[in-house]
């Protein structure tokens, strides 16, 4: 399952991911593990959660955000969240290319996944919501 937080850039995307992360962990039977981008969240997030920083590894675009995404997977079978912040900085503003990516992610299985996209619904493809469901 792929959720998606959306709204502009200072709406709150961020606090609310942060926020369901740390709930998430207080109840997942698994490990739950969260992405972004640079070191911003070192102090948001639980120590009881997987913080990755895909600057750290050289991450930028779709391909490379899938195969980390299911690298986390193959490593570890117990991951049963997976949060992403500052998608479309890792990615690309493409939105055509997002959907894409979320479409190859959408097949891994046993993870729930919550990203949050900087950008006004309206902008967003349709097909966008046939794959993610917006929180």
């Amino acid at each position: 399952m792929i959720k998606l937080i959306i709204g502009r850039k200072g709406s709150g995307k961020t606090k609310k991911l942060v926020d369901l992360v740390n709930e998430t962990t207080a109840v997942s039977p698994g490990n739950v593990v969260c992405i972004e981008k640079g070191d911003t969240l070192t102090y948001s997030v639980t120590h009881k959660a997987r913080l990755i920083d895909a600057d750290y590894y050289g991450i930028s675009g779709y391909g490379e955000y899938y195969g980390m995404v299911s690298g986390i997977k193959a490593g570890n079978h117990d991951v049963t969240h997976i949060f992403g912040d500052a998608t479309l900085r890792i990615g690309t503003r493409d939105y055509d290319e997002l959907a894409a990516f979320l479409e190859r992610i959408s097949k891994i299985e046993d993870i729930e996944f919550i990203f949050t996209v900087s950008a006004d619904k309206e902008e967003l493809p349709k097909k966008l919501f046939d794959i993610a469901e917006i929180i």
